[in-house]
């Protein structure tokens, strides 16, 4: 690990799949409990469960997502693993979303109502995109696209996201993305992104012990050579922070 990320005493991971038969991350608690020992002995500190939701597949409740951190938490404690699981969910692009918030049927970060974790489809962006990422600012929740270098449409031009960053949205790049795991489409407009000054927050978007695991810090150490350690510090520390707490994000 660097030793810049030892100075930050922690790092915060916004986006990981790490709650038990919810979707397509660990099956059980016992799975969940290795993955927050690989993420706390990585140097992550606090973690935001992001099940997938208004994709089509799985049908998760916020109550569910509510029950299962509490539940995963008092594990953590009694397991004596240095890690914190705040609330959140992977949020599908839907034109069902400001009506779901107004019900208070969907999590935002750490249900602070003020940031919202939103998955693009992996092949298009939708027409409907900027509208739903422009009534989410007036309901005065900040959309984070997450893995945008993930999306088809966006390696071809990842120039197209620029108009979402300009009426307000965040990105998130995948670590696992970064550091060349996922392909090399994925690399390429990955390294474009940070190197544009375009990403916002790096997260591990895990979802298992082994094939997409809870690591942030190799591509901490990837990213730092693109930007500095300045700024890689800021992708998983300062920047994630700021979204839990739910204060101002300065970009």
């Amino acid at each position: 690990m660097l030793t810049f990320l030892k100075k930050v005493i922690m790092m915060i991971d916004i986006h990981a799949h790490i709650l038990p038969s919810l979707d397509d991350g660990p099956r059980t608690f016992q799975e969940s409990l290795e993955m927050c020992r690989i993420a706390s002995e990585d140097g992550i500190r606090k973690m935001v469960a992001t099940p997938h939701i208004l994709n089509g597949i799985y049908d998760v409740k916020k109550k569910d997502i509510l029950e299962k951190v509490e539940i995963l938490n008092k594990l953590l404690k009694d397991n004596k693993i240095e890690l914190e699981v705040l609330p959140g969910a992977d949020v599908h692009l839907h034109e069902g979303i400001i009506e779901g918030l107004k019900k208070d049927e969907i999590l935002t970060i750490n249900n602070g109502r003020r940031y919202l974790l939103l998955e693009f489809p992996s092949q298009i962006i939708p027409v409907e995109a900027r509208q739903v990422v422009f009534k989410l600012q007036v309901a005065g929740i900040l959309p984070i696209i997450s893995h945008p270098e993930r999306n088809f449409a966006i390696q071809d031009n990842p120039e197209l996201l620029t108009k979402f960053i300009e009426i307000g949205a965040l990105l998130q790049v995948t670590a696992q993305s970064v550091t060349g795991e996922f392909g090399s489409r994925e690399k390429k407009c990955a390294h474009w992104l940070l190197k544009h000054n375009m990403v916002h927050v790096l997260a591990t978007d895990a979802h298992s012990i082994n094939a997409r695991p809870p690591i942030l810090s190799i591509a901490v150490k990837k990213a730092s050579k693109l930007l500095g350690e300045e700024k890689s510090r800021a992708l998983v520390f300062e920047n994630p922070l700021a979204i839990i707490e739910g204060r101002e994000l300065r970009v």
